[in-house]
């Protein structure tokens, strides 16, 4: 899509999605909860979108999104999870999101980097291994794994098996 359309293009249409609110008497589909413009993050097709500016060379816009959806859309009550938890998806898009990465696409072994809401996270692994996510707040974030800056805005299924420090800095 991105090919066919054009960064330029493809980056006003997600961002419109973000903040084109419909208005009271449009007809909104019954899975629109946890609305930001028209993006619904109470259907969990949608939980991917924030992280398609990666692809586009705007991983700032998917920290500002996904920052976004973690404030606005999650809190410490009974009906803090907008939308249905659906199995603990919901959940499960906080979680990971909140420790700085998702797999925006669930069987392709990668996982896209957004930005930890923790300074310090820890995966204690089944292989005995631990993933540790660091991180420091600032506006020109440069991740690195094992040291190592990161080329691209992703990381493997591997490297959090294999073990190591993700870190945000």
């Amino acid at each position: 899509l991105i090919e066919l359309m054009g960064k330029k293009r493809f980056e006003q249409k997600l961002d419109s999605m973000f903040t084109y609110s419909p208005s009271e008497n449009d007809e909104l589909p019954i899975f629109s909860t946890g609305m930001i413009g028209q993006y619904a993050h109470g259907n969990e097709p949608s939980h991917h979108v924030a992280y398609l500016f990666n692809h586009i060379g705007k991983p700032e816009k998917t920290r500002q999104y996904v920052q976004q959806i973690m404030r606005e859309m999650y809190r410490n009550s009974p009906d803090g999870v907008c939308g249905n938890e659906d199995c603990g998806q919901m959940s499960a898009w906080y979680v990971m999101s909140a420790m700085g990465f998702y797999p925006a696409n669930p069987c392709g072994g990668e996982y896209e980097l957004g930005m930890p809401l923790f300074p310090e996270a820890t995966l204690h692994l089944a292989n005995g291994k631990e993933f540790t996510v660091k991180a420091k707040r600032n506006k020109n974030i440069k991740p690195s794994l094992n040291g190592k800056r990161i080329k691209g805005t992703a990381i493997t299924h591997k490297d959090i098996i294999e073990g190591g420090v993700l870190e945000f800095k």
